[in-house]
């Protein structure tokens, strides 16, 4: 008997959606309708294909607050956070469309007499998304665009916490008039996963998730020889100058450690303060800190709801157990009337070192570790001082400083006075165990497509 893909909702723990993973015939029908289409697809115009995109994120537009609420119930974001996501599905979208003519244009080396040479950018094929829930339509959308753009079919398997997401998903490429087989989902499991990876018809993966799901990719992936994009997990760091703004970059922080839960890849996890602000940003940040408390998703006053599921919320309370019983202490009060099960309230820790868990684990949590560093030297090591490198973010008055700084950091992405935010005009990649590959920006469409060298000898 096949076990049914379950939802278990973070806000009361009941089963909110079920589906039964692809039956074999099924996987195998969508993957031959995927093949079919893929010739006639990446035939097509390109202004055709932006055309029918556009369609698609005007579609997937049309109710946000139904998402908003489908969101809090399958992962426990906040009804007032939920149109955001919207805006950004749409934002991100329509940036990659607007960039296509330029990432995909053909690309001419200096003329040569007799000579014509240029290279182009075709589509790979059938590209397979893999999408988390923590952030389950801005994940997604960074590759479904523009692989369609490039010409591409797609084939979507999401998280099984966030299976409605995947459905609006096709469900407004139908309506746009998406071809049979350009865009589909398919409900798996993990050993389903691994074996779609497997099948030959599949030319490219774009993954989202965790240090060992994407190791558990590159497995499934293994001799097949194929584009394999990882964006991985964060322990990201941040640096507070002394000329910093201390009270914006305490309401920065505070927001980049606990907006969603802290439930982000590119959230602060670290932070390091210059001794001579040390304790004015910590009376800042404790300050700031006091509107995330835990509520009711459903609740539009909410800014902190639960975290995915109550074995989340008890790995962050173990990592903030641990540091204090090796002589951390925690600035916030504990708020036990909001706080059980997957609901967790925030906490700074100061008196870190960077032997605990809390400052060396991806927490994926409300929960942030602040250490003082003597200047710029320290504070650069410290921040390079993890197996993880997505971005990085520097609270200064001084851009230069903050360029010199981010030169010397290992990190994908390096913010000044921000942080958590993907811009799509921008390259969103990762170093040592935040991943491999590209997506986002005109070099988003690298890893979605292969080059095609033409060296033409013209006739005399």
């Amino acid at each position: 008997m096949t076990t049914a893909l379950e939802c278990i909702s973070p806000i009361d723990g009941s089963c909110y959606a079920a589906r039964a993973p692809a039956s074999d015939r099924e996987v195998e029908q969508s993957l031959a309708r995927a093949q079919a289409a893929t010739r006639d697809w990446q035939r097509g115009p390109l202004a055709e294909r932006a055309d029918l995109c556009r369609e698609l994120v005007r579609h997937f537009c049309t109710q946000p607050e139904e998402i908003a609420t489908e969101l809090a119930w399958q992962m426990g974001r906040p009804v007032r956070f939920g149109p955001g996501e919207v805006n950004g599905f749409q934002e991100r979208a329509l940036s990659m469309i607007g960039q296509a003519d330029e990432a995909l244009a053909d690309r001419y080396c200096a003329e040569k007499p007799g000579f014509r040479r240029f290279i182009r950018r075709e589509p790979l094929g059938i590209v397979l998304t893999i999408a988390p829930w923590n952030y389950p339509y801005l994940t997604a959308v960074n590759s479904i665009v523009p692989a369609l753009m490039a010409g591409n079919v797609v084939l979507l398997k999401h998280s099984h916490q966030t299976p409605l997401c995947a459905e609006r998903i096709i469900a407004a490429g139908t309506a746009a008039g998406l071809p049979e087989g350009v865009l589909q989902y398919l409900h798996l499991d993990r050993a389903q996963t691994a074996g779609v990876i497997g099948d030959p018809r599949i030319a490219g993966v774009c993954f989202t998730g965790s240090v060992a799901g994407g190791a558990a990719v590159e497995t499934a992936a293994a001799g097949r020889f194929i584009p394999v994009g990882l964006e991985l997990g964060g322990k990201d760091p941040a640096y507070v100058r002394p000329d910093a703004d201390l009270v914006a970059s305490a309401a920065g922080v505070a927001e980049g450690a606990f907006f969603n839960a802290g439930q982000s890849c590119c959230g602060i996890e670290r932070v390091y303060v210059h001794r001579d602000c040390f304790s004015d940003f910590l009376e800042a940040l404790v300050t700031e800190s006091a509107p995330w408390r835990p509520g009711h998703p459903l609740s539009p006053d909410t800014l902190l709801g639960p975290m995915v599921r109550t074995t989340a919320a008890d790995f962050v309370r173990r990592q903030i157990a641990d540091a204090v019983q090796g002589g951390a202490r925690a600035l916030l009060a504990p708020t036990a009337a909001s706080e059980g099960g997957a609901y967790l309230a925030p906490q700074v820790l100061v008196d870190v070192n960077h032997g605990m868990s809390v400052m060396r684990e991806e927490s994926f949590g409300p929960v942030i570790g602040v250490m003082a560093v003597s200047g710029d030297e320290e504070a650069i090591q410290r921040m390079n001082d993890s197996s993880f490198g997505l971005t990085a973010s520097i609270w200064s008055q001084d851009v230069e400083a903050a360029l010199a700084i981010g030169a010397q950091l290992q990190t994908g992405t390096v913010f000044l006075n921000r942080c958590d935010y993907l811009d799509p005009e921008l390259a969103w990649t990762g170093v040592k165990d935040s991943g491999r590959g590209c997506s986002l920006s005109v070099l988003g469409y690298g890893q979605l497509t292969q080059p095609k060298s033409f060296h033409l000898r013209l006739p005399d």
